[in-house]
């Protein structure tokens, strides 16, 4: 199926390893000129290297304005963004309780603002050119709290809402918001768990974990004009964990 992405740009955040680096990669497969983005310099040159990006850019997007930073970087770099992918890593764990005022902001900062602020930037030139694909990575967690991740489950629902509410603004435009919600997938951080394949397999009903390709896959699909009538959506790749609508 040729998706048409040829030449196609895209900014895509948290890329140089795991889900990000994964749709870095299936993208530029399908031809597209992707500019990588994530903290250190040293692991974003060898993904570059490693996967035939066009170029990088170094954010933390846990810092007010780096999300706004990182966007005009990646336009001066590429020209122009037809997409922007956002994934940032999971913040800390923590109950209600014992979660701080701190972390709080630096959580709506990493996972909300940096979207904002990535949006603003990329819109206007979007809707000139009659298309774009905002694409957000964040978690089953939007749908169904996981114990224990309090900031990551509020957060990340009121993005899902974010998107609804946004879409419905440029959908004229040829522009679509997605979410894509990945459920137990295979990266160094759930690796870090040392997670028993009976665990998985009660855990989830597919019997094991998810690959980060197949998520990847899912996201250049919808970076697509094959995709053009899919927008204000949350798409789980979870293995059947989610049970609600």
């Amino acid at each position: 199926m040729d998706l048409k992405l040829h030449n196609k740009t895209a900014l895509v955040m948290g890329s140089s390893a795991g889900i990000g680096k994964a749709i870095a990669e299936s993208l530029i497969a399908e031809g597209v000129r992707v500019c990588l983005c994530s903290r250190t310099e040293e692991s974003l040159q060898k993904t570059c290297s490693e996967i035939g990006a066009e170029a990088y850019v170094v954010a933390d997007l846990s810092k007010a304005g780096e999300g706004e930073r990182a966007t005009k970087e990646a336009i001066s770099k590429l020209g122009k963004l037809d997409v922007i992918v956002t994934n940032t890593g999971g913040p800390a764990k923590g109950s209600f309780a014992d979660i701080s005022n701190d972390q709080w902001f630096t959580d709506f900062q990493s996972l909300w603002m940096s979207v904002v602020e990535s949006w603003k930037v990329a819109l206007p030139s979007m809707k000139e050119n009659n298309y774009g694909r905002l694409l957000l990575v964040t978690s089953i967690a939007a749908k169904e709290p996981l114990t224990g991740l309090t900031t990551s489950n509020g957060l990340r629902a009121g993005l899902a809402g974010l998107v609804r509410s946004v879409a419905s603004e440029y959908a004229h435009a040829g522009i679509t918001f997605n979410c894509l919600l990945p459920g137990y997938t295979n990266t160094d951080r759930l690796k870090a768990l040392n997670l028993s394949d009976e665990k998985v397999k009660s855990m989830v009903p597919a019997g094991r974990l998810g690959e980060p390709q197949e998520i990847a896959d899912l996201c250049t699909f919808l970076a697509s004009e094959k995709a053009g009538y899919i927008t204000a959506q949350s798409i789980a790749v979870d293995g059947g964990v989610l049970k609600g609508l």
